[in-house]
């Protein structure tokens, strides 16, 4: 462990209740996007006003943040590309994800740190030395690069080097694939995508009219990638940042997979990652939303690395059940009203808002009021619980298993 740096870990973000989710799981740094702006137009996202607002909130906590300008640039676009970067400037953001060169050169003289996008597909020494002339801090790399190319990169070029550890992958040049741009219009290169590639299909031989219903393996749609089994090798690597995927992602996704591997990194450098400590993070890691797990491209070419469904594989769930009415600081007691089903002793509950995050919460009782306690409240019931620390009015609440 010679000479090797802790990486920082950068987390995905689209909304309040992902940010705050993203610092409390022990993320060094967040990515997020502004509206029309970005690779995941269909998240959420912010809007630029929010970005100072963003920006003190992440800081507080010593979390830095990067704002993505990464899809595909036009002249017509050029001013309002100007606008966001003056204001990512105001609000100190502390680094743009591009690749354009236009972007590049527009935030160089805003005198921004840039960070090279994923899909400059920067997956060489010589390609990296020469985007270095521009002035670029960081490099994530081509998606497509194996352990061993990394290694002999960060050797030739002694420079930043950023790469995806955690989430969803594309079967084409991610943003580059005109699949859904063809079929509905909605351009991957403008952060569009509807991902028609994760669909069940019917093919049809035109010569004798026999169809074939393609649902598994959907043939289009690649697993997750998943780094956790061999993070160890990555690490050795001394490598600048590992990167969350999931911008399009729950809250509690982003807190989930932020603290497995801010926690498993953590033990790494204090010499304490067991085999079993990485068995117990990896069934964390399966209750959220995910395709299956594949290591990508790190270990060598992924063979038949398809999903076998369209959705996810996540082995808990949640379903909203009532929103927060009041809380109770000096107790620590939340005022909830039930709107759906009903909760029960013993219920995993989550309770998700933008300035709570996610918090999740094992129900130990129910006290319908004062010393009148209950096993089970039901639809239009006005409870209290405890928890574990503050939540506000409106949070919404979600049963979780």
């Amino acid at each position: 462990m010679k000479n090797i740096k802790k990486p920082i870990l950068l987390s995905p973000v689209a909304n309040y209740e992902m940010l705050i989710a993203a610092i409390d799981g022990g993320a060094d740094a967040v990515y997020l996007g502004v509206k029309g702006q970005n690779m995941r137009e269909s998240a959420k996202n912010f809007s630029i006003k929010d970005l100072k607002k963003i920006s003190n909130i992440a800081h507080k906590s010593n979390v830095k943040v990067y704002l993505t300008l990464n899809t595909i640039c036009f002249d017509e676009e050029i001013n309002k590309i100007k606008k966001t970067l003056i204001s990512a400037k105001k609000a100190k953001i502390d680094a743009i994800i591009s690749w354009d060169l236009g972007v590049i050169k527009l935030a160089k003289e805003q005198k921004l740190e840039v960070h090279l996008s994923t899909q400059a597909s920067a997956s060489n020494s010589i390609a990296i030395s020469e985007y270095k002339k521009l002035g670029i801090k960081r490099f994530v790399l081509a998606r497509e690069c194996s352990l061993n190319q990394i290694k002999k990169i960060i050797k030739n070029t002694n420079t930043e080097i950023e790469i995806f550890i955690h989430g969803a992958m594309c079967v084409a040049v991610s943003g580059r694939c005109f699949l859904s741009h063809f079929l509905y219009g909605q351009s991957a290169n403008k952060g569009k995508c509807i991902q028609p590639c994760r669909r069940e299909y019917i093919a049809t031989d035109i010569e004798t009219n026999k169809q074939l219903e393609i649902h598994n393996n959907f043939i289009l749609s690649p697993k997750d990638l998943c780094a956790l089994p061999f993070l160890e090798k990555i690490l050795d690597l001394n490598i600048c940042a590992l990167k969350i995927e999931g911008r399009g992602k729950s809250p509690e996704y982003v807190k989930i997979v932020t603290s497995v591997y801010r926690e498993a990194i953590d033990l790494y450098f204090e010499k304490k990652l067991t085999s079993k400590k990485k068995e117990e993070l990896f069934e964390k890691l399966k209750t959220v939303y995910n395709r299956d797990f594949s290591d990508g491209f790190y270990l060598g070419r992924p063979i038949n690395e398809w999903t076998d469904i369209r959705g996810s594989k996540a082995t808990k769930t949640k379903t909203r059940i009532g929103k927060v009415t009041n809380y109770f600081r000096k107790i620590d007691v939340a005022e909830i009203k039930i709107e759906a089903r009903s909760l029960k002793i013993n219920d995993n509950i989550l309770i998700i808002g933008p300035t709570t995050g996610v918090l999740e919460e094992k129900i130990k009782e129910i006290q319908l009021s004062k010393n009148n306690f209950t096993k089970i409240a039901k639809k239009g019931d006005l409870v209290a619980i405890k928890v574990k620390k503050r939540v506000r009015r409106n949070d919404e609440i979600y049963l979780y298993g």
